[in-house]
C-alpha cells in the first residue's frame, strides 16, 4: 500500500524584519496508511510549521506535500488537527464542542448526539457532557480536544504536543488513552513532542530533526510490540535501547539550537 502523506523536498522561508529564516529545508518522508509516527528536534526546528504546512494552513515555499497522492494547496477537511491549547469553545458544553465538527458537516442532531456520546464515554468523560470547559480540568479539557476531532473520523491526525502543559501523571493517562483510541480506528497520526521518552512510547518510527532549518537527520522504528503498557514501558529493553540511539541523534542538535540561539541574542 503507498504513503497516505508524501513529503518532497519540502522547504519552508518566512521574511522578517528584513531578513530570511529557513524554517524547514529539504524534507522528504513517506507516512504509511494508519502508521503513528512522531517527530521530535530542537526547539524552532520547524516541526510545528511542518504540521501547518500539512494541513494547508501555510503554503510550502519549495516542494510538496501530497495527500494519497494529490498536492496539498488548501485546507484539507480529511486532515486533522490537534494543538497544544484545548481551543474548546468556552459558551459551548463539552457535548456541543465534540458535536461541533458534525454540526458544521451537516450530521443529524440524533446522529452527532449518539458519537459525541460514544466518544465521551471512551474517554472516561461520561457524566460530564453537559458541564463547560471552565469547569473542567486541563487533562479533560485535552481528552474533550482531541475526541472533537476524531468525531469527524478524519484519515488522518496532527498532533502538536498535545500533552505539552499537563502534569506527568496525567500526561501517561492521556497517552494511554490515546494508544487505545488509535489502536480501535487506526488512523494516520503525526504527533510531535519534545518528551523524547513519550515519541518511543507512541510511535511506529521515530522522526528526528535537525536545528533550524529543519531536515531529517535520522529515523528509527521502534521494535516494541503493540499493544503497549505504558506503565511499564520504560522497563522494556527495546525502549532503553530505541531511547539511547535516538538521543545519540538529538543531542547534538539540541546543543546546536543551544549554541545558536546564544550568539543570537
Amino acid at each position: 500500500m503507498g504513503a497516505i502523506l508524501s513529503f518532497r523536498g519540502v522547504v519552508r522561508d518566512f521574511y522578517t524584519r528584513g531578513r530570511v529564516v529557513h524554517a524547514v529545508a529539504d524534507l522528504s518522508l513517506d507516512v504509511a496508511p494508519g502508521e503513528f509516527l512522531t517527530i521530535v528536534g530542537p526547539s524552532g526546528c520547524g516541526k510545528s510549521t511542518l504540521l501547518n504546512m500539512t494541513s494547508g494552513l501555510l503554503p510550502v515555499s519549495a516542494g510538496e506535500i501530497l495527500y494519497k497522492g494529490a498536492p496539498i494547496r488548501s485546507v484539507n477537511a480529511e486532515i486533522g488537527y490537534v494543538t497544544q491549547a484545548d481551543n474548546l469553545y468556552p459558551w459551548r458544553t463539552l457535548r456541543e464542542n465534540v458535536e461541533f465538527p458534525l454540526e458544521v458537516r451537516g450530521v443529524a442532531k440524533a446522529e452527532r448526539r449518539r458519537r459525541a456520546g460514544a466518544l465521551i464515554e471512551r474517554v472516561g468523560l461520561g457524566g460530564f457532557e453537559d458541564h463547560y470547559p471552565y469547569e473542567l480540568s486541563g487533562g479533560m479539557r485535552q481528552r474533550g480536544n482531541i475526541i472533537r476531532t476524531l468525531s469527524y473520523d478524519p484519515e488522518v491526525i496532527l498532533m502538536d504536543e498535545p500533552f505539552g502543559p499537563l502534569d506527568a501523571q496525567t500526561r501517561l493517562i492521556l497517552q494511554d488513552q490515546l494508544l487505545h483510541l488509535w489502536d480501535a480506528a487506526r488512523k494516520t497520526i503525526i504527533f510531535i513532542t519534545h518528551d523524547l521518552g513519550e515519541a518511543v512510547a507512541l510511535a511506529d518510527r521515530v522522526v528526528v530533526m535537525t536545528a533550524r532549518p529543519g531536515r531529517i537527520k535520522s529515523i528509527c522504528p521502534v521494535p516494541i510490540r503493540r499493544p503497549r503498557d505504558l506503565f511499564h514501558i520504560h522497563d522494556d529493553e527495546h525502549f532503553r535501547k530505541t531511547y539511547d540511539r535516538l538521543w545519540e541523534d538529538l543531542e547534538s542538535e539540541v546543543r546546536k539550537a543551544a549554541e545558536t540561539w546564544k550568539t543570537t541574542r
